[in-house]
């Protein structure tokens, strides 16, 4: 099964076992919406590919905390594409939960998407209890203050905001999130994976300033030139669109750089070549001029993760 079939797996799984028939139907129906809209799940499988590295030896757990960080990166998307902030209209080629459910339910269900994820985590916990606190600790720092997401999205509001320290709360927290997760849950110490959270966390919010200038609203699925109209920090503006996308490639080469010396280095590197091409594919480098770069190679030892070498 792919890293991509575990995480939707996971999602269908503990949806329909916790969000049960009592439940208000238009409030599933704008759940469902928010989560199950072809999303990449990039962070769960990332979880996942960590959690293999580490032997995996509760994959039940491990899914569940890809689950519960996917559900909040879906609550967030909720909240961040409301009138209050964004005000989209779509968002992955679909109509926004506050444009097809209403305001007050896109509201209850980011509400509803958090609480599950704990839920999740809880409901999951019961073969490896000893393992709960350490995750819920983990997930509560991807998410809130000082340095998660929440804390990234209330630097919009702030008169002034250092860029880098937005970002790493806006996106890279939630990477940071999922890296350590997947090791938390399979036992293993997170700190060897603290850099590859930092460091893909940071270039997906580059890419996504990136495409926010060159995207096509049609292409990504949500509008783009919200930066601008919103006021918000931007690499590509500070650093502009040539240099924006040399900083990103250079974040992909030390994110590869990172992974911990392991039998699933040679998927999570696969998994990091696979995003870099996705979020700022060739036709945007050679827009700006700059080659696609040749990311850092590994060792393509282990397709079979979590044999032999799992880091500890």
């Amino acid at each position: 099964m792919s890293l991509l079939e575990r995480a939707e797996k996971s999602l269908a799984y503990h949806f329909d076992v916790l969000v049960t028939p009592q439940t208000p139907p238009r409030l599933v129906a704008a759940m469902r919406h928010a989560v199950f809209s072809s999303g990449a799940r990039v962070r769960p499988q990332l979880c996942t590919a960590v959690a293999l590295a580490c032997g995996d030896d509760a994959p039940g757990l491990s899914d569940a905390m890809g689950s519960a960080i996917e559900l909040m990166h879906c609550a967030s998307l909720v909240h961040d594409d409301m009138p209050a902030f964004d005000n989209a209209d779509t968002r992955r080629g679909q109509p926004t939960v506050h444009k097809a459910f209403g305001e007050p339910l896109a509201l209850l269900t980011g509400d509803a998407l958090i609480v599950l994820a704990y839920q999740v985590l809880a409901h999951a916990s019961a073969a490896q209890p000893q393992r709960l606190g350490a995750l819920i600790r983990n997930l509560s720092a991807g998410v809130g203050v000082p340095s998660g997401i929440v804390a990234g999205q209330a630097w919009e509001c702030e008169v002034r905001a250092d860029l880098s320290e937005y970002q790493r709360a806006k996106t890279g927290a939630l990477f940071v999130a999922a890296t350590c997760g997947g090791a938390l849950a399979a036992g293993a110490d997170p700190q060897p994976w603290t850099p590859l959270g930092a460091f893909l966390g940071e270039a997906y919010q580059v890419a996504d300033d990136i495409r926010d200038v060159m995207g096509h609203a049609q292409a990504l699925g949500k509008p783009v030139g919200q930066d601008a109209l919103h006021g918000r920090p931007s690499v590509a503006q500070s650093l502009g669109l040539a240099g924006a996308v040399v900083y990103f490639q250079n974040l992909m080469d030390q994110a590869v750089g990172s992974i911990p010396d392991c039998g699933a280095r040679g998927l999570l590197s696969q998994v990091v070549r696979r995003e870099s091409e996705r979020l700022v594919p060739t036709s945007i480098c050679e827009a700006v001029g700059q080659p696609y770069p040749h990311l850092q190679s590994v060792p393509a030892a282990a397709e079979a993760p979590g044999a032999g070498n799992a880091v500890a």
